[in-house]
């Protein structure tokens, strides 16, 4: 009977706290409640609003700023190419760098958690993104030990061509004819640097074959006026024009025009060079032998005969 009396005795304990509420509301004390609730949240949208506005402010003068001081880095005079592009390129995404991090403190988020976070997904990212870590550690060890600056010739690999820019991650190069050639840091700085542009001189060989036939002393004294003519090949004291006899094969005497210039007049003097030697050996009644080759020719007969032809051309009987 106990159980049964108690819902009984709390249903007029219920009752009035209705008829309160209902008071409430009708006295204005709930619309009270719900204009602090408006105001706190009117609060909330001004402060975030304006933290956004100011986030976006911060961002894109970071990005300004970023890309101004890589426009005048890449101005100053006193730098050369590799280095301006490489510290431009260093300074803006530092700059960037900034300014995201500001805006992260900007709402609240606690930097020590944000790096604890960035801390332990950097191991996962770095071995995600161990290529393009790799590059910029070369970039940095390229611009530290300068193999080669913008504008230098280089080979490395199975690669060639003129360098244009050294940036952060890779390396733009024009090949010999003029296609564009980007190559990541690491490939360059993995491989061996030739560098057909650092020295100012450069010394080139010509062989000459001559067959032994030919008088050897006077094809010698052509090549030797040959190079002594032209004032484009240096005469000073180590760097003399030379003619030697090379090398004495089967069917020809090799020989050598050695002989030094600028390294801007080395194709121009190679070209013009070469057309000399043809055509003052020639004139002289020295011909410019071709390696003999043996060829074979079946006849109809089932027999085959073998020719030699220092122009490598079978003649038929």
């Amino acid at each position: 009977m106990s159980a049964s009396k108690a819902p009984a005795d709390a249903a007029p304990d219920i009752i009035p706290n209705i008829d309160l509420d209902l008071e409430e509301i009708k006295s204005g004390a709930f619309l009270q409640h719900f204009g602090g609730l408006e105001d706190m949240l009117m609060e909330m949208g001004i402060t975030w609003g304006v933290r956004l506005i100011v986030a976006i402010v911060i961002l894109i003068l970071g990005w300004t700023v970023g890309n101004w001081i890589d426009r005048r880095v890449n101005r100053l005079r006193r730098l050369d190419g590799t280095l301006k592009n490489f510290l431009g390129g260093l300074f803006k995404y530092t700059i960037i760098t900034v300014a995201v991090v500001t805006v992260i403190g900007l709402f609240g988020i606690p930097m020590a958690s944000l790096l604890a976070v960035i801390g332990a997904a950097g191991l996962a990212i770095g071995l995600a993104l161990q290529g393009t870590l790799s590059n910029i550690a070369s970039g940095v060890m390229l611009l530290i030990l300068r193999p080669f600056n913008v504008g230098d010739y280089i080979e490395f690999g199975s690669e060639s061509g003129t360098v244009k820019t050294l940036g952060l991650f890779g390396t733009e190069l024009a090949k010999a004819d003029n296609v564009y050639l980007f190559a990541p840091n690491s490939r360059i700085w993995g491989n061996e640097i030739v560098n057909y542009s650092r020295n100012p001189y450069r010394r080139q060989d010509i062989v000459v074959s001559i067959d032994y036939n030919d008088d050897v002393d006077k094809a010698m004294s052509i090549l030797d006026k040959i190079l002594n003519s032209d004032e484009r090949i240096l005469q000073e004291d180590g760097r003399q024009p030379q003619v030697v006899a090379d090398k004495l094969n089967d069917f020809t005497i090799d020989l050598i025009a050695r002989f030094w210039s600028l390294n801007s007049d080395y194709w121009e003097l190679r070209w013009d060079t070469n057309k000399r030697i043809k055509q003052e050996l020639e004139a002289a009644g020295i011909s410019l032998t071709l390696v003999p080759r043996q060829m074979g020719i079946a006849q109809n007969d089932g027999k085959s005969e073998t020719h030699l032809r220092k122009d490598g051309l079978a003649k038929p009987r």
